[in-house]
This record gives C-alpha cells, sequence and structure tokens, in this order.
C-alpha cells in the first residue's frame, strides 16, 4: 500500500457531506468479492484472504437506522460467513453471520445476499468475518451518521477518520490456524500489531507505508477506534495529546478526558482528538495488554499525526503508555465509561430482572486424543468453557435453521443457568479434576422481552485472564463489576443502574466478574463469545434463543432464499 497522507484540510467536507450525499444514493447496495491477495508486510509478502482487494476492507457509511444489501460473493478457496458486528438485526438473525450458529458458511464459488438493518446504532461499529481464523484479515469499519437532520450530541468535528487495530503473521493464516487445532496448544504471537493495516516505522520495511494523519491547528477530530485484533486487548494513545471518550460500541457516553484508551477485540471507541498543539509531528502508539502469566509482547506500533504534510518525522517521542501487564489501567479506563442518558438518548436499564444467569468461564484442558501428541499443559488439549460445557458446532446444521425448521437433535436446550459445580472460582489450588469440562452444543432459551440479568465470572484455573464477552443480537448494559467472586447479596448494592454505559463487548478483569442486564426483545438465535480468537475456538462460546413474541414486529423475519447450505 502506498503511503497514506490524508488530509484533513482538504477532505473534511468530503468525510462529513460527500459520504452522507454517498449514503443515500448509491452506498445502499453492496457487493463484497472475497479472493486471495498477495500482500507485503514486514519485509515478506504472502496471499490474504481479502474483499474487494483491500485491506483492511472498505468502510461502509450509513446513516441510523438505514438498510443495506451486502452480496457475499466467495471467489476464495476457503469457506467463510461475514457478522455486522454490534448491528442488532433486530428479527433478521439470518443475516448475522456466525458460522454453523445462524447460517452455515459460504462456500468457495457461492454467493450470499445479506441484509444488514440498522436501527438504535449510532457511532462505531465494524464488520469481520465469522469462520475459522478467516477475520485476521477480513474486517472493516462501519460509520453511522446520525439520521440526516440530526446532530452530534458534541460540536460537529472538522473530519473523522477510522482507525482499526489488527495483527500480522508472518506465516499464512491458516497453517497457522491447522497447527492450533493440530497442536492442542496456544497460537504462535503475531509478528506485530497494525493501525490501519500497518505496523508503523519501528518494525523492518514499514516506515514508509505507516499511517499518516494531516491535521489543521485548532481544528477538532473524531478518530472511530475499532480493535480487530485476533489475541489482544490494546492500549492506544496520542503524543502530547490528550483524548476525550464520546462514543463506545455504536453508543454515545458522558464525555471524559484520558490520556490512553483501553479497547478490547471487538470493541469500538470513538474520541476526539483536539489538535492544539505546536505545528510538528506526533507519534500515535498502541501495544499489547495482557494479564496471562509470562506473556509479555513489548512491541509498539505506530502512526504520524502531523500537523502539516511537510511537518518533520524525526526526533519523536513515543506517548507514554501504561505497562503490558498494568490491569489497574485496563480497568480503571473502562470503569469510566458512563452512557450519555439524556433525552435524546435515555436509559432503559432493567430494573427488576426476571431471567438471572451465572455464567463462568474459563480456561480448561481435554485429554489429547489417542496416537497424538499435544501441547497443552501436561501433555493435553487447551480448551475452554462457560459453565463447565465447552462448545462443540454441529457442522451438519447451523442452530438456526434447526430452531426454525423445529428439527430435532442439532442441539440441546439445557444449558446451565448457573454453575454446575460451586467452589473458590478465583481461588488458589483449585482441583486439577476442575479444569476438565463436558462437550457440547446447548442453548439458553429466553421469553420474548423477558428481562435479563447475566453475571460473567472469570476463573483462575490456568492461573486466569481476561476476557472480553460479545454477544449477538443486542446490546446490553454494564450495570457492575469487581474482582473475586460475586457475592450475589452484596454487589449489587453498588450496581450503576443511573447511566451505565450500553455496549456489546466487555472485558472480564482477570479472576474478577461482570455483571450486565438485557431485554431480550429480538426473537431469533443469537451467538455468545470471548472475542479472543483462540478462547471462542478451544469453546468459549454459546447461544440464546429468544423466542418469538406477539404481533409482527416481534416475531422473527423468514429465511432468505439463498442461505448457504452445509
Amino acid at each position: 500500500m502506498s503511503s497514506k497522507y490524508i488530509s484533513f484540510q482538504l477532505l473534511g467536507l468530503l468525510l462529513l457531506s460527500c459520504l452522507i450525499i454517498h449514503v443515500h444514493a448509491a452506498a445502499r447496495h453492496h457487493t463484497f468479492v472475497v479472493e486471495e491477495v498477495p500482500y507485503t508486510r514486514l519485509c515478506s509478502t504472502k496471499n490474504i484472504m481479502a474483499i474487494n482487494g483491500k485491506f483492511p476492507g472498505e468502510t461502509l457509511y450509513v446513516n441510523k437506522g438505514d438498510t443495506l444489501i451486502v452480496d457475499v460473493v466467495n471467489k476464495s478457496p476457503h469457506n467463510l460467513t461475514i457478522h455486522w458486528h454490534g448491528v442488532n438485526q433486530p428479527r433478521n438473525p439470518w443475516s448475522d453471520g456466525p458460522e454453523y450458529i445462524t447460517q452455515c458458511p459460504i462456500q468457495p464459488g457461492a454467493k450470499f445476499s445479506q441484509k444488514v438493518i440498522f436501527s438504535t446504532e449510532e457511532g462505531t461499529l465494524w464488520w469481520h468475518a465469522h469462520s475459522e481464523w478467516t477475520r485476521a484479515t477480513v474486517y472493516g469499519a462501519i460509520v453511522i451518521y446520525p439520521k440526516k437532520g440530526d446532530t452530534y450530541p458534541f460540536p460537529k468535528p472538522h473530519a473523522d477518520v477510522p482507525i482499526i487495530f489488527g495483527e500480522w503473521w508472518k506465516q499464512d493464516i491458516f497453517q497457522l490456524y491447522e497447527n492450533l487445532l493440530q497442536s492442542g496448544g496456544d497460537p504462535n504471537a503475531s509478528d506485530a500489531i497494525t493501525i490501519n493495516g500497518q505496523p508503523g516505522d519501528r518494525f523492518n520495511c514499514s516506515a514508509q507505508d505507516m499511517l499518516k494523519l494531516v491535521v489543521k491547528q485548532g481544528k477538532t477530530y473524531l478518530l472511530r477506534l475499532i480493535n480487530a485484533a485476533m489475541q489482544d486487548i490494546l492500549f492506544f494513545s496520542v503524543a502530547n495529546h490528550n483524548l476525550t471518550v464520546v462514543g463506545t460500541d455504536g453508543t454515545y457516553v458522558k464525555p471524559f478526558q484520558s490520556d490512553y484508551i483501553t479497547i478490547s477485540p471487538g470493541q469500538t471507541i470513538d474520541v476526539l482528538l483536539h489538535a492544539n498543539q505546536p505545528n510538528r509531528s506526533y507519534y500515535m502508539a498502541t501495544k499489547f495488554y495482557t494479564s496471562a502469566r509470562g506473556a509479555v509482547n513489548a512491541n509498539t506500533s505506530t502512526a504520524l499525526l502531523q500537523y502539516s504534510a511537510t511537518a518533520a518525522t524525526t526526533n519523536l517521542s513515543l506517548p507514554s503508555l501504561p505497562a503490558t501487564n498494568d490491569t489497574t489501567a485496563s480497568v480503571n479506563f473502562t470503569a469510566r465509561l458512563r452512557s450519555l442518558a439524556d433525552k435524546k438518548h435515555p436509559v432503559n436499564v432493567p430494573k427488576n430482572p426476571t431471567t438471572n444467569l451465572y455464567f463462568t468461564i474459563s480456561m480448561n484442558t481435554l485429554p489429547c486424543p489417542a496416537g497424538r501428541s499435544c501441547a497443552g499443559p501436561n501433555g493435553s488439549r487447551l480448551a475452554s468453557s462457560v459453565n463447565n460445557i465447552s462448545f462443540v458446532a454441529n457442522t451438519s446444521l447451523d442452530v438456526l435453521a434447526a430452531y426454525y425448521n423445529m428439527i430435532e437433535g442439532a442441539y440441546g436446550d439445557d444449558f446451565p443457568r448457573k454453575p454446575p459445580v460451586t467452589y473458590n472460582f478465583t481461588g488458589t489450588n483449585i482441583p486439577a479434576e476442575y479444569r476438565v469440562p463436558s462437550t457440547g452444543n446447548e442453548v439458553v432459551v429466553l421469553e420474548y422481552n423477558s428481562s435479563v440479568e447475566l453475571v460473567f465470572q472469570g476463573t483462575s484455573l490456568l492461573g486466569g485472564v481476561d476476557h472480553p464477552m460479545h454477544l449477538h443480537g443486542t446490546n446490553f448494559y454494564v450495570v457492575g463489576w469487581g474482582f473475586g467472586n460475586f457475592d450475589k447479596v452484596n454487589d449489587p448494592k453498588s450496581y450503576n443502574l443511573v447511566d451505565p454505559p450500553f455496549q456489546n463487548t466487555i472485558a472480564v478483569p482477570i479472576n474478577g466478574w461482570v455483571a450486565v442486564r438485557f431485554r431480550a426483545k429480538n426473537p431469533g438465535v443469537w451467538f455468545m463469545h470471548c472475542h479472543l480468537e483462540r478462547h471462542a475456538l478451544w469453546g468459549m462460546d454459546m447461544t440464546f434463543i429468544v423466542k418469538n413474541g406477539r404481533g409482527e414486529n416481534a416475531t422473527m423475519l423468514p429465511p432468505p432464499p439463498d442461505m448457504p447450505p452445509c
């Protein structure tokens, strides 16, 4: 990719007016052609799966309440699906995308037209592949402007730009995936974080093409941050600049200033950057946060913020980022998020839940198959689970088709609503037998319009780690969190029921818990999983079925005629 200069002085009106015109004219229908194309990073070239030849993929621009039709044409040699992350898709799970949950994958040579229905979302979301590890390179931003005639709840920025964090492996991603399946161990760490597809000038063969954003002194810019990384929560900062946080996961928040951002895989965060510093260049930088013991990757990826296209780019200092293992910095940022909670953006958190769920999320091990050598602890295979069930997909029939057509045997409906075994979940010296989960494909069935409280409880099995949990089909209010074991008597006393953030992805801190609430008013089949890709692969997934309600607007839409077969 050629050197990328974005002149906000010249392109501001294009981004905020011409693109809106494009939305109302031609952007209602898109074609995504999936092919393998050669890309060069870190001094070497490999083929990657990409859409329309772009990495990252194209940004979709819509207004609140729009509907898009996206024709996905698979010209690659691999199966894939596409998920519209954070788009609630009211009554339309058929286009949600998770493989073997709401559809079978789009096979090589096939096409699937997906209807993407936007409703209450406003701000920044993203799209990505949702099959095997194809989302390593198949992803892009979704910019959702206010409805025509409406305005932002903050002064209109001079311009805005999506900034997407990803990861790059020199190794072929499909070979890495196969090695992971065979070994049962941890995957190799990525070779670099990328910022809009580029690792930055601290990596070999990368300085020329690093992202460069040109701004005008005195103006304000909306940065739409997206964490598309496969494996890690990230810290992000801009040298000499504070950032004003104004949104997350397609919703607005009460503005607050911070000199760094913590962003989980799957999460989006909108920030305002005020170009109020001396006229020169500044580093933007990101690096891993991880709480896993012994897992340290101190590589820092960079981009440039320039007050003119000719501003000097030498002798620059990196911004001050928290330490790689700074859990306090990670959770303290997330804890500052609060819903805007004004007249135009009301908070409707359920006050008296009718359904209470308590889910442990754990790292586990499974026995190594006979005749194989496995790379997990003591020769085992690594696994993960929700309430001690490690998810195994049914690859002959997806859950949605089975549910809609009332086909028995494709899944079970007996997922436990609380841990099947109670112990000190975050203690030390947990008996080894608790490490081995059961396996299966079980769902939780929810009544339409029921109000749900779900507590995610981390465990210290295998040492514990943070888990960014993502729910399809609805956002949820994050009403509480803490370290240690959830106390169902005392912890709810400190819940925030006034202005909790409304998110689709939340990081459960290492050996801690998070409580969320939502209303089950979107009929259909909806996936929930950890957005660390290896944890999802190992089984930290489960499925909700929300029953139909009464009336047309409470009933799931029928399937489209071109659903991919298994």
